[in-house]
């Protein structure tokens, strides 16, 4: 198992491909997963995340707080876990100013976040994230911003572009310190795992 920096073609292909948003986030950076056979599998990316306000909620400024935004992948990589460790490494020499990555996993698919539990992220708890449904296919209003220049549903829509806000996405938040200083502050935050049976129930 290998990763190498992905390219805009490769992230394309597997955000569009191997991924249920199929969306291409947008300001992200990212590394191509290789198996023990030298098979591509997909993409591991992160970026600055869709909240411009969540350093705040860690006493952190702008920069220290990266988010990892997909692992689009198409099953042939072998354990997951260990890719996550190796992109990991790889997103702090990437930024170093980072000091912790935050990822969510989505309960509207039945996620709880079991990667992330597997490999030690910390659980935050719930929140809430507004999107946007452009075409039927769900987008953030950042990626929405980028390729129109604006994110209204009423100017999207008088602009024949076929656009409503989806409210209310409920998403399970981990979190995973880089620098360990802040794993005591991190460890306060910590919540009880999010189980499957009660997502199903």
């Amino acid at each position: 198992m290998r990763l190498e920096k992905a390219s805009a073609k490769a992230i394309k292909y597997a955000c569009m491909n191997f991924h249920y948003a199929k969306s291409i986030p947008v300001n992200t950076f990212g590394y191509s997963v290789f198996n023990q056979i030298n098979e591509w599998c997909g993409v591991v990316l992160f970026g600055s995340g869709a909240n411009n306000n969540l350093p705040k909620m860690f006493g952190l400024n702008s920069g220290e707080v990266i988010e990892l935004v997909r692992m689009a992948l198409n099953g042939k990589q072998g354990v997951t876990g260990s890719i996550m460790a190796v992109a990991l490494k790889l997103a702090r020499k990437h930024v170093p100013l980072a000091k912790i990555i935050v990822s969510y996993a989505d309960s509207n698919q039945g996620h709880i976040g079991t990667i992330y539990q597997a490999t030690n992220w910390i659980y935050t708890g719930s929140c809430k994230l507004d999107a946007l449904e452009i075409d039927g296919i769900q987008i953030h209003r950042k990626s929405v911003y980028s390729k129109y220049g604006y994110n209204s549903v009423e100017r999207l829509n008088r602009n024949g572009v076929n656009a409503k806000w989806i409210k209310g996405e409920v998403k399970h938040r981990y979190i995973y310190p880089l620098d360990k200083s802040l794993i005591p502050m991190c460890k306060a935050l910590s919540k009880p795992y999010p189980k499957k049976q009660a997502v199903e129930a």
